[in-house]
């Protein structure tokens, strides 16, 4: 299944984002090379449509985010900012509607892959630290560089300090300097470094690996994984208890036990 979400705003004539369906793997791809894939107001509004439909279609299971051409996603579309320099009104909605993806993705009941082939800058970056889980291409490279324009890179630091530590994240703020696919992976913005001829295999394989699973399971643990980082040890494992205690209690949780125990293949139910 492909399905074409066209740019809002008509500045280009192709889709802004294309989206196919494979044995419970979506794949979306920021399709705007020429704009090296920013997130102008446009874009946005498209990928906030197209997770939103995602979530609830029955059908993914997993979602893999990439793009196409050279960058992946250079973050907002300064040429845009700067038309509305004395807009704040317009700037604010610009950001808001940014933070609302970001969380979206994080909110999504599948989990989340990012395909990072390319440059991700700023609000790239960012879009690369709220996916669950990154694969990137050794000519991949990383960098929050609004410092070098005195905009410091704010909203991208809130998904960028919940991925890596403290002193890694202000680096990259502080000096707005590029770093390569493997210092992102020493640092914790990606789990895996491949060639660029492994790239989709590797992903396409983690993608499956994942969609094999239970999808109820998956939605319980990935809501219960982010909403138990924000509480305190006590707190989280006060809420973690309840939450295993509820899995067991579906039938998916209960067929993989004896599944296991009678030692054969669990039949999911999603349920």
């Amino acid at each position: 299944m492909v399905n074409p979400i066209n740019n809002p705003s008509g500045l280009s004539s192709a889709p802004s984002i294309h989206q196919s369906t494979e044995d419970g793997i979506t794949t979306l791809t920021l399709n705007e090379p020429e704009r090296r894939n920013s997130l102008s107001m446009a874009m946005l509004e498209a990928l906030s449509e197209v997770l939103e439909t995602v979530a609830n279609d029955g059908v993914t299971r997993v979602i893999i985010l990439g793009a196409t051409g050279k960058v992946f996603c250079a973050g907002h579309d300064l040429k845009e900012i700067q038309s509305q320099f004395d807009q704040k009104a317009a700037l604010q909605k610009l950001f808001e509607l940014c933070s609302k993806v970001m969380q979206q993705i994080v909110q999504l009941p599948q989990p989340v892959i990012a395909r990072a082939s390319g440059v991700a800058t700023a609000a790239g970056c960012q879009l690369i630290a709220s996916c669950d889980l990154a694969v990137a291409s050794e000519a991949a490279r990383f960098a929050t560089p609004g410092v070098n324009i005195g905009l410091f890179c704010s909203t991208p630091m809130v998904a960028l300090s919940r991925n890596v530590s403290r002193k890694h994240a202000m680096e990259m703020l502080l000096t707005g300097e590029m770093i390569s696919a493997r210092r992102a992976e020493q640092i914790g913005l990606v789990n895996r470094v491949v060639a660029e001829e492994d790239l989709d295999q590797t992903i396409h394989k983690m993608a499956a690996t994942i969609a094999a699973k239970s999808s109820h399971t998956l939605r319980i643990g990935k809501e219960a994984f982010y909403r138990q980082l924000e509480m305190d040890l006590a707190e989280a494992y006060e809420y973690t208890s309840k939450v295993m205690a509820t899995n067991l209690g579906t039938d998916d949780a209960q067929e993989g036990i004896c599944a296991f125990l009678d030692k054969r293949e669990p039949e999911w139910r999603d349920r």
